[in-house]
């Protein structure tokens, strides 16, 4: 260092010590680069098998791949409604469950004379607890169910802090959310187990991607939706089992319909029917999917942004729809 008589030669001297760990860095960000560029190649590649491929071949038999009957929960208007015409429409016989038994023997009517299929339906308020559960159990005994959607939910009436939510709506999202697929699973396995065949399909929601304030308790009821179908899978699948956990995004319903900024963006936001028809053509090919390509490019962001990122577009998000209700 004593021989050094200029700033330059100083900084030269230093340069050529460091190069190797220059080059170092260069080699790791290469490989981060080429690792993430494979990565979006590899996710735009799924996007494209899973929501656009599967409409251009014949649609498979689900009869034949997992059974006569299928149980829909939830099924009297919706996601589940449409999911249960969607696979009605593929030739399964539909048990429709539900705490309205009107609203379900319409809905049941009009899938029988739509599609020409079985229909069978079970009043039952999730809500009320355990004891529920044996009257369903009792009523599919002698039903070959092939496919469970789970798909009964309870939310918010509208975003807000947890201290602020009744309590009765806090045991509502563990009755209906978390103990119903729960049990209704436990139910239906070991037929599907003894035929070596079937389907569980749980809805969860695109909420239990992150935390999401202001709705901490129906986001974390969805993220146990979602640990239990993929932990399922990996219990299962060598029986034959097939459990898909579904996470769409917004649908349009009767409480987002009205809401201008959602009801602009169709694209976003598909229709019951829409989805369901999409969702459906995933069965038996993708074990956790949106079940909806726009919906897909959406959980694809929230996948790669920030936690913060995520938490400031829910803060903004929710305090629109706050003021449009």
């Amino acid at each position: 260092m004593a021989a050094v008589d200029s700033f330059y030669l100083l900084y030269r001297e230093i340069a050529r010590s460091c190069n190797c760990y220059l080059e170092a860095l260069a080699l790791v960000g290469a490989w981060y680069t080429a690792r993430k560029s494979i990565t979006v190649v590899c996710d735009f590649y799924s996007l494209v098998r899973l929501h656009f491929v599967p409409r251009l071949v014949r649609r498979a038999d689900l009869v034949k791949q997992y059974g006569r009957w299928a149980v829909v929960s939830g099924a009297a208007g919706g996601i589940g409604k449409a999911y249960a015409e969607e696979l009605a429409s593929r030739g399964l016989s539909i048990v429709l469950i539900s705490r309205d038994l009107e609203t379900l023997q319409a809905v049941a009517k009009g899938i029988e004379d739509a599609y020409a299929v079985e229909t069978a339906v079970i009043a039952a308020d999730f809500r009320s607890g355990r004891e529920i559960y044996a009257p369903i159990r009792e009523a599919l005994r002698d039903k070959d169910v092939g496919i469970l959607v789970n798909n009964v939910s309870v939310s918010y009436p509208s975003p807000q802090c947890f201290a602020q939510v009744p309590e009765d709506t806090l045991w509502d999202i563990i009755n209906v959310n978390i103990a119903a697929a729960s049990l209704l699973v436990h139910i239906v396995l070991p037929g599907m187990v003894a035929r070596k065949k079937g389907a569980v399909v749980t809805i969860s929601s695109g909420s239990c991607c992150k935390p999401t304030p202001h709705l901490a308790a129906f986001s974390a009821s969805k993220a146990y939706l979602d640990h239990l179908s993929r932990a399922l899978q990996y219990e299962y699948a060598s029986k034959g089992i097939f459990v898909q956990s579904l996470i769409p995004f917004c649908v349009a319903s009767s409480t987002t319909a009205h809401r201008s900024f959602l009801h602009r963006c169709s694209w976003l936001v598909p229709s019951p029917r829409v989805y369901a028809h999409h969702a459906v053509s995933t069965l038996g090919i993708s074990k956790r999917t949106t079940g909806y390509w726009s919906h897909s490019i959406q959980f694809l962001f929230a996948q790669y942004m920030p936690e913060w990122l995520w938490v400031w577009g829910a803060n903004l998000l929710h305090r629109s729809l706050c003021t449009e209700a």
